[in-house]
Protein backbone atom coordinates (compact mmCIF):
# COMPACT_ATOMS: atom_id res chain seq x y z
CA UNK A 1 0.00 0.00 0.00
CA UNK A 2 1.42 3.37 -1.12
CA UNK A 3 2.46 5.48 1.31
CA UNK A 4 0.40 9.17 0.64
CA UNK A 5 1.05 12.46 2.51
CA UNK A 6 -1.85 15.31 2.00
CA UNK A 7 -0.93 18.41 2.70
CA UNK A 8 -3.99 21.00 2.69
CA UNK A 9 -3.43 24.86 2.16
CA UNK A 10 -6.84 25.94 1.31
CA UNK A 11 -8.92 27.19 -1.68
CA UNK A 12 -11.70 26.53 -2.40
CA UNK A 13 -11.85 23.31 -2.41
CA UNK A 14 -12.08 24.02 1.28
CA UNK A 15 -14.39 26.76 1.35
CA UNK A 16 -17.70 26.82 3.40
CA UNK A 17 -20.26 29.57 2.73
CA UNK A 18 -20.09 33.03 5.11
CA UNK A 19 -21.18 36.08 5.28
CA UNK A 20 -18.34 37.41 3.03
CA UNK A 21 -18.72 34.49 0.86
CA UNK A 22 -16.64 31.49 0.20
CA UNK A 23 -13.45 31.22 2.48
CA UNK A 24 -11.41 28.47 3.38
CA UNK A 25 -11.76 27.48 6.79
CA UNK A 26 -11.69 23.57 5.96
CA UNK A 27 -8.56 21.91 7.80
CA UNK A 28 -6.66 19.21 6.16
CA UNK A 29 -8.78 16.41 8.57
CA UNK A 30 -12.30 17.81 7.60
CA UNK A 31 -11.46 17.54 4.18
CA UNK A 32 -10.21 14.07 4.24
CA UNK A 33 -13.65 13.47 6.09
CA UNK A 34 -15.36 13.68 2.66
CA UNK A 35 -13.08 11.88 0.69
CA UNK A 36 -14.40 8.46 1.03
CA UNK A 37 -12.94 5.89 -0.82
CA UNK A 38 -10.76 7.89 -3.02
CA UNK A 39 -8.19 7.04 0.17
CA UNK A 40 -9.12 3.82 0.06
CA UNK A 41 -6.33 2.18 -1.11
CA UNK A 42 -3.27 4.30 0.15
CA UNK A 43 -2.33 4.83 3.73
CA UNK A 44 -2.48 8.55 4.01
CA UNK A 45 -1.29 11.04 6.51
CA UNK A 46 -2.83 14.72 7.17
CA UNK A 47 -1.14 17.51 7.83
CA UNK A 48 -2.83 21.15 7.33
CA UNK A 49 -0.35 23.97 6.06
CA UNK A 50 -2.44 26.49 5.72
CA UNK A 51 -6.34 27.75 5.37
CA UNK A 52 -5.73 30.54 2.85
CA UNK A 53 -7.45 31.99 -0.33
CA UNK A 54 -4.67 31.29 -2.96
CA UNK A 55 -4.94 35.37 -3.32
CA UNK A 56 -3.23 35.41 -0.08
CA UNK A 57 -0.28 32.30 -1.33
CA UNK A 58 2.39 34.44 -1.17
CA UNK A 59 6.67 33.70 -1.71
CA UNK A 60 6.70 33.21 2.13
CA UNK A 61 4.03 30.41 1.98
CA UNK A 62 5.60 28.95 -0.96
CA UNK A 63 8.77 28.38 1.31
CA UNK A 64 7.18 26.96 3.99
CA UNK A 65 5.66 24.50 1.07
CA UNK A 66 8.91 23.76 -0.02
CA UNK A 67 10.83 23.04 3.19
CA UNK A 68 7.75 20.30 4.51
CA UNK A 69 8.26 18.84 0.94
CA UNK A 70 11.51 18.40 2.10
CA UNK A 71 11.08 17.63 5.41
CA UNK A 72 8.81 14.87 4.67
CA UNK A 73 9.39 13.39 1.21
CA UNK A 74 11.36 10.14 2.49
CA UNK A 75 8.59 8.74 4.36
CA UNK A 76 5.96 8.90 1.87
CA UNK A 77 5.56 7.63 -1.94
CA UNK A 78 4.14 10.95 -2.97
CA UNK A 79 2.31 13.99 -1.70
CA UNK A 80 -0.48 15.41 -2.59
CA UNK A 81 -0.80 19.06 -2.24
CA UNK A 82 -4.39 21.05 -2.11
CA UNK A 83 -4.52 24.32 -3.34
CA UNK A 84 -6.83 27.18 -4.33
CA UNK A 85 -7.09 27.76 -8.44
CA UNK A 86 -5.90 31.17 -8.65
CA UNK A 87 -2.32 30.97 -8.03
CA UNK A 88 -1.68 27.05 -8.24
CA UNK A 89 0.05 27.61 -11.66
CA UNK A 90 2.68 29.92 -9.93
CA UNK A 91 2.82 27.77 -6.80
CA UNK A 92 3.77 24.55 -9.38
CA UNK A 93 6.15 26.79 -10.90
CA UNK A 94 8.03 27.67 -7.87
CA UNK A 95 7.84 24.91 -6.32
CA UNK A 96 9.40 23.06 -9.49
CA UNK A 97 12.71 24.91 -8.99
CA UNK A 98 12.89 25.20 -5.37
CA UNK A 99 12.49 21.28 -4.76
CA UNK A 100 16.22 20.01 -7.09
CA UNK A 101 15.73 16.52 -8.14
CA UNK A 102 12.33 15.71 -6.05
CA UNK A 103 12.52 11.63 -6.31
CA UNK A 104 8.84 11.67 -5.30
CA UNK A 105 5.84 13.11 -6.98
CA UNK A 106 4.00 16.04 -5.49
CA UNK A 107 1.15 17.03 -7.46
CA UNK A 108 -1.33 19.99 -6.75
CA UNK A 109 -4.62 19.90 -7.15
CA UNK A 110 -8.02 21.49 -6.48
CA UNK A 111 -11.66 22.01 -7.22
CA UNK A 112 -14.53 24.97 -8.82
CA UNK A 113 -16.65 23.88 -6.29
CA UNK A 114 -16.14 23.54 -2.47
CA UNK A 115 -15.49 19.92 -1.80
CA UNK A 116 -18.88 19.60 0.13
CA UNK A 117 -20.91 20.91 -2.65
CA UNK A 118 -23.36 17.95 -4.35
CA UNK A 119 -21.74 18.60 -7.67
CA UNK A 120 -17.69 19.28 -6.83
CA UNK A 121 -14.93 18.27 -8.98
CA UNK A 122 -13.15 18.19 -6.28
CA UNK A 123 -13.35 14.63 -5.30
CA UNK A 124 -12.37 13.69 -8.66
CA UNK A 125 -9.48 15.97 -8.86
CA UNK A 126 -8.43 14.38 -5.63
CA UNK A 127 -8.78 10.84 -7.48
CA UNK A 128 -6.31 11.85 -9.98
CA UNK A 129 -4.52 13.55 -7.63
CA UNK A 130 -3.83 10.89 -5.77
CA UNK A 131 -3.30 8.17 -8.63
CA UNK A 132 -0.60 10.63 -9.94
CA UNK A 133 1.08 10.43 -6.19
CA UNK A 134 1.29 6.82 -6.23
CA UNK A 135 2.71 6.36 -9.60
CA UNK A 136 6.37 6.53 -9.12
CA UNK A 137 7.10 9.63 -11.49
CA UNK A 138 8.77 12.15 -9.69
CA UNK A 139 8.12 15.63 -10.22
CA UNK A 140 6.12 18.42 -9.47
CA UNK A 141 2.43 18.13 -11.06
CA UNK A 142 -1.06 20.28 -11.51
CA UNK A 143 -3.82 17.36 -11.41
CA UNK A 144 -7.10 19.09 -12.68
CA UNK A 145 -10.16 17.84 -14.76
CA UNK A 146 -8.54 13.83 -15.69
CA UNK A 147 -5.15 15.75 -16.72
CA UNK A 148 -1.76 15.65 -15.41
CA UNK A 149 0.05 18.80 -16.05
CA UNK A 150 4.07 19.22 -15.72
CA UNK A 151 4.53 21.78 -12.99
CA UNK A 152 5.95 24.57 -15.38
CA UNK A 153 3.24 24.03 -17.59
CA UNK A 154 0.00 24.70 -16.02
CA UNK A 155 -1.55 27.69 -16.72
CA UNK A 156 -5.20 28.70 -15.43
CA UNK A 157 -7.78 29.48 -18.64
CA UNK A 158 -11.08 29.51 -16.94
CA UNK A 159 -12.75 30.84 -14.25
CA UNK A 160 -15.88 28.68 -13.67
CA UNK A 161 -15.00 25.72 -15.91
CA UNK A 162 -14.20 22.35 -14.44
CA UNK A 163 -11.26 22.18 -17.61
CA UNK A 164 -9.86 25.20 -15.40
CA UNK A 165 -6.10 24.03 -16.13
CA UNK A 166 -4.09 23.82 -19.59
CA UNK A 167 -0.72 22.46 -20.01
CA UNK A 168 0.84 25.41 -22.55
CA UNK A 169 3.58 24.51 -25.36
CA UNK A 170 3.44 20.87 -23.47
CA UNK A 171 1.93 17.79 -23.98
CA UNK A 172 0.31 16.62 -20.74
CA UNK A 173 2.21 14.88 -18.41
CA UNK A 174 -0.50 11.66 -17.96
CA UNK A 175 -3.88 11.87 -18.78
CA UNK A 176 -6.82 9.38 -17.46
CA UNK A 177 -9.33 7.58 -18.90
CA UNK A 178 -11.07 4.20 -19.05
CA UNK A 179 -7.61 3.03 -19.65
CA UNK A 180 -6.34 4.14 -16.41
CA UNK A 181 -3.34 6.86 -16.17
CA UNK A 182 -1.80 6.98 -18.81
CA UNK A 183 2.07 8.57 -18.35
CA UNK A 184 3.88 10.48 -21.37
CA UNK A 185 7.10 9.47 -20.73
CA UNK A 186 8.54 12.45 -23.08
CA UNK A 187 7.40 14.86 -20.34
CA UNK A 188 7.89 13.53 -17.37
CA UNK A 189 11.14 14.47 -15.48
CA UNK A 190 14.24 12.75 -14.96
CA UNK A 191 16.25 13.47 -11.67
CA UNK A 192 19.78 13.57 -12.08
CA UNK A 193 21.45 13.74 -8.98
CA UNK A 194 21.18 14.09 -5.18
CA UNK A 195 17.46 16.24 -3.65
CA UNK A 196 18.41 19.71 -2.97
CA UNK A 197 16.42 22.28 -1.42
CA UNK A 198 16.41 25.65 -2.65
CA UNK A 199 14.00 27.88 -1.26
CA UNK A 200 16.12 31.23 -1.36
CA UNK A 201 13.27 33.24 -3.09
CA UNK A 202 13.47 37.32 -4.24
CA UNK A 203 10.44 39.01 -4.12
CA UNK A 204 11.70 42.26 -5.43
CA UNK A 205 10.10 41.13 -8.79
CA UNK A 206 7.52 43.02 -10.84
CA UNK A 207 5.65 41.64 -13.93
CA UNK A 208 4.46 44.34 -16.59
CA UNK A 209 1.83 43.72 -19.54
CA UNK A 210 2.79 46.17 -22.61
CA UNK A 211 -0.01 48.33 -23.90
CA UNK A 212 0.08 50.44 -26.90
CA UNK A 213 1.28 53.82 -25.48
CA UNK A 214 2.77 52.33 -22.39
CA UNK A 215 4.66 55.28 -20.80
CA UNK A 216 8.40 54.07 -20.38
CA UNK A 217 8.66 56.45 -17.44
CA UNK A 218 7.19 53.14 -15.43
CA UNK A 219 10.50 51.57 -15.82
CA UNK A 220 12.46 55.03 -14.38
CA UNK A 221 9.89 54.03 -11.21
CA UNK A 222 10.77 50.62 -11.00
CA UNK A 223 14.33 51.11 -10.53
CA UNK A 224 13.35 54.06 -7.65
CA UNK A 225 11.45 51.22 -6.05
CA UNK A 226 14.50 48.80 -5.59
CA UNK A 227 12.94 46.57 -7.59
CA UNK A 228 15.77 43.49 -8.27
CA UNK A 229 13.77 41.45 -11.73
CA UNK A 230 11.67 42.95 -14.27
CA UNK A 231 9.35 40.50 -16.45
CA UNK A 232 7.46 42.07 -19.63
CA UNK A 233 4.69 40.79 -21.66
CA UNK A 234 5.60 41.83 -24.73
CA UNK A 235 3.74 42.00 -28.08
CA UNK A 236 3.35 38.99 -30.58
CA UNK A 237 6.82 37.19 -30.78
CA UNK A 238 8.22 39.69 -28.91
CA UNK A 239 7.44 43.04 -30.09
CA UNK A 240 8.32 46.21 -27.60
CA UNK A 241 7.70 49.56 -29.03
CA UNK A 242 10.65 52.09 -29.65
CA UNK A 243 8.65 54.91 -31.60
CA UNK A 244 8.11 57.81 -29.45
CA UNK A 245 7.74 55.92 -25.98
CA UNK A 246 11.16 54.59 -26.25
CA UNK A 247 10.59 51.44 -24.03
CA UNK A 248 13.85 49.44 -25.05
CA UNK A 249 16.16 52.53 -24.22
CA UNK A 250 14.52 51.97 -20.32
CA UNK A 251 15.03 48.14 -20.55
CA UNK A 252 18.61 48.94 -21.63
CA UNK A 253 18.79 51.21 -18.74
CA UNK A 254 17.55 48.64 -16.13
CA UNK A 255 20.03 45.64 -17.54
CA UNK A 256 23.22 48.78 -17.12
CA UNK A 257 21.63 49.40 -13.70
CA UNK A 258 22.28 45.07 -13.14
CA UNK A 259 18.47 44.46 -13.27
CA UNK A 260 18.04 41.15 -15.04
CA UNK A 261 14.88 41.80 -17.88
CA UNK A 262 13.30 39.03 -19.03
CA UNK A 263 10.74 39.34 -21.83
CA UNK A 264 7.95 36.96 -23.06
CA UNK A 265 5.11 36.95 -24.75
CA UNK A 266 1.84 38.15 -24.42
CA UNK A 267 0.22 35.19 -26.41
CA UNK A 268 -0.31 31.75 -24.67
CA UNK A 269 0.95 29.78 -27.40
CA UNK A 270 3.67 29.25 -29.10
CA UNK A 271 7.33 30.44 -28.37
CA UNK A 272 8.89 34.29 -28.51
CA UNK A 273 11.59 34.72 -30.99
CA UNK A 274 13.06 38.38 -30.84
CA UNK A 275 15.04 37.41 -33.74
CA UNK A 276 12.67 37.74 -36.64
CA UNK A 277 11.57 41.26 -36.01
CA UNK A 278 13.68 44.62 -35.65
CA UNK A 279 12.06 45.21 -32.42
CA UNK A 280 13.15 42.08 -30.81
CA UNK A 281 16.56 42.43 -32.12
CA UNK A 282 16.95 45.67 -30.88
CA UNK A 283 15.46 44.42 -27.62
CA UNK A 284 17.67 41.86 -27.48
CA UNK A 285 20.92 44.28 -28.52
CA UNK A 286 19.81 46.24 -25.00
CA UNK A 287 20.63 43.22 -23.06
CA UNK A 288 16.96 41.92 -22.14
CA UNK A 289 16.68 37.96 -21.86
CA UNK A 290 14.31 35.60 -23.86
CA UNK A 291 11.82 33.46 -22.50
CA UNK A 292 11.21 31.76 -25.41
CA UNK A 293 7.95 29.39 -24.84
CA UNK A 294 7.95 29.63 -21.36
CA UNK A 295 4.36 30.40 -19.66
CA UNK A 296 4.19 33.86 -17.75
CA UNK A 297 4.14 32.11 -14.17
CA UNK A 298 6.86 30.20 -15.22
CA UNK A 299 9.32 33.59 -15.94
CA UNK A 300 8.56 35.26 -13.27
CA UNK A 301 8.38 32.49 -10.46
CA UNK A 302 11.81 31.49 -12.31
CA UNK A 303 13.56 34.84 -12.12
CA UNK A 304 12.48 35.25 -8.42
CA UNK A 305 14.20 31.96 -7.77
CA UNK A 306 16.97 32.76 -9.96
CA UNK A 307 17.62 35.85 -7.79
CA UNK A 308 17.47 34.17 -4.50
CA UNK A 309 20.48 32.14 -5.91
CA UNK A 310 22.73 34.91 -6.75
CA UNK A 311 22.74 39.06 -7.94
CA UNK A 312 25.49 38.34 -10.64
CA UNK A 313 23.78 39.46 -14.14
CA UNK A 314 26.00 36.94 -16.20
CA UNK A 315 24.65 33.98 -13.84
CA UNK A 316 21.30 34.82 -14.18
CA UNK A 317 21.50 34.62 -17.78
CA UNK A 318 22.84 30.58 -17.73
CA UNK A 319 20.09 30.35 -15.24
CA UNK A 320 17.73 31.56 -17.74
CA UNK A 321 19.65 29.44 -20.41
CA UNK A 322 19.07 26.14 -19.25
CA UNK A 323 16.09 23.91 -18.50
CA UNK A 324 15.38 22.88 -14.66
CA UNK A 325 11.72 21.20 -14.84
CA UNK A 326 10.60 21.00 -18.16
CA UNK A 327 9.74 25.34 -18.67
CA UNK A 328 11.95 25.89 -21.57
CA UNK A 329 12.65 24.65 -25.09
CA UNK A 330 15.64 25.68 -25.89
CA UNK A 331 15.84 23.83 -28.92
Amino acid sequence: MKKILLLTTGGTIASVQTGEGLAPVLNGQRIAAFMGGITAGYAVTVQNLYELDSSNIQPEEWQGMARAVAREYVHYDGIVLTHGTDTMAYTASVLSFMLHNLPIPVVLTGSQLPIWHPLTDGLENLRCAFAMAAGGRPGVFVAFSRRIILGTRAVKVRTTGFDAFESVNCPYAATVDSTGLNFNETVLPHPRGEFRLEDRLCDGVILIKLIPGLNPEIFDMLLNMKYRGIVVEAFGAGGLNFVRRDLISKLQKAVEAGIPVVVCSQCLYERSDFTIYQAGQKALESGVLQAFDMTTEAAVTKLMWALGQTARPEEIKQIFSTCYAGEISLA
